[in-house]
């Protein structure tokens, strides 16, 4: 049996470890979420850009297992019912990112549901606390998928970000997010301050993962130097983020061909954006996006979702044990 932390996020949860599912949109859905809470986390469904149908599916494949939904904010404020939608099928936790979320505010406590807004600055971390979050997630730039871009004035690294949003928001639980993929990554963040962990990346490598597989093969083989934060992936897709983030993704042929060329994709998106959604469609990981953080090096293999649960936790707690001398 694996020996679970005590933190001010498995209280709040009512969960034995403290590691949370990353809401990866199209990646993260119902099995996946149910497979992170039944090996002792919580699992989070990742909307992306989906609708509302899709949304009722994914709950349906997580069963009668307590899961919760991460909505991206910019794009949920395009399209609210998406909101109630979820909030009827009585989500334990929803997740806000990128955006404005006080609108959504409201609803979400008025379904009972716990508030989690995820974060990149210590400006953003003390406006999620006064909105009244139950939980932060601060987000560092190593993170994979979407989020600040290095460039942007509020772009943190997750090492000090930890610390430093710890105190400013306390005592509502921090939980780090960018780069952590083992056990090691999750006894740094709690020894850091935070209450616990979001991960996408290694959870994307998962078997019940909605990934392609070819993807997944991908970023086992990969290593992290070979990531690049870019917007070519969201041009080529005509996913109109806004302007300060940027999606942290493995380099493949099309990076290779585009990054820093944004300007001349959008003037090719005629023939470009075909050609991509076909490659996409075939899984052809040469061209489509994988989005992936720094802790790719981290992946060896491709397993179940409750096999990397129960070795980071393994992980962390001897990891801690050795450091405070109990073994």
């Amino acid at each position: 049996m694996t020996v679970g932390f005590r933190t001010a996020l498995t209280e709040l949860l009512g969960i034995e470890h403290p590691i949370l599912l990353a809401p990866m949109g199209m990646v993260a859905g119902g099995e996946l979420a149910a497979a992170v809470t039944r090996a002792g986390g919580l699992g989070l469904i990742g909307v992306g850009y989906s609708g509302e149908e899709w949304i009722d599916r994914q709950f349906d494949a997580a069963g009668n297992t307590r899961v919760g939904i991460g909505f991206i904010t910019w794009h949920l404020a395009q399209s609210p019912r998406r909101l109630e939608a979820a909030l009827a099928r009585k989500p334990s936790v929803v997740m806000l990112s990128f955006g404005d979320p006080a609108p959504f505010v409201p609803a979400i406590r008025a379904a009972g549901a716990k508030l989690i807004l995820q974060v990149q600055s210590i400006g953003e971390a003390t406006e999620a606390a006064r909105l009244g979050a139950d939980a932060v997630v601060v987000q560092g730039v190593e993170a994979g998928g979407h989020g600040a871009d290095p460039g942007a004035s509020a772009s943190r690294s997750l090492m000090p970000l930890i610390p430093a949003a710890a105190d400013a928001i306390a005592p509502v639980p921090v939980v780090a997010a960018g780069g952590i993929a083992d056990g090691r990554g999750l006894a740094a963040a709690l020894t850091l301050g935070a209450a616990g962990i979001l991960v996408g990346t290694r959870f994307f490598a998962a078997t019940e993962s909605l990934g392609h597989p070819n993807a997944k093969a991908r970023l086992v083989a990969q290593g992290g130097d070979a990531t690049v934060r870019t917007r070519i992936f969201d041009i080529v897709r005509k996913v109109d983020w806004p302007e300060r983030y940027t999606g942290r993704a493995l380099v493949n042929e099309f990076a290779r061909r585009w990054h820093g060329h944004d300007a001349e994709l959008c003037d090719r998106l005629g023939d470009e954006q075909p050609r991509y959604a076909a490659a996409a469609a075939a899984g052809d990981i040469s061209t489509m996006v994988v989005f992936a953080g720094e802790g790719v090096d981290l992946i060896r293999s491709v397993e179940p979702a409750r096999a990397i649960v129960e070795r980071m936790v393994t992980e962390a707690r001897t990891i801690l044990d050795r450091l405070s001398g109990r073994r």
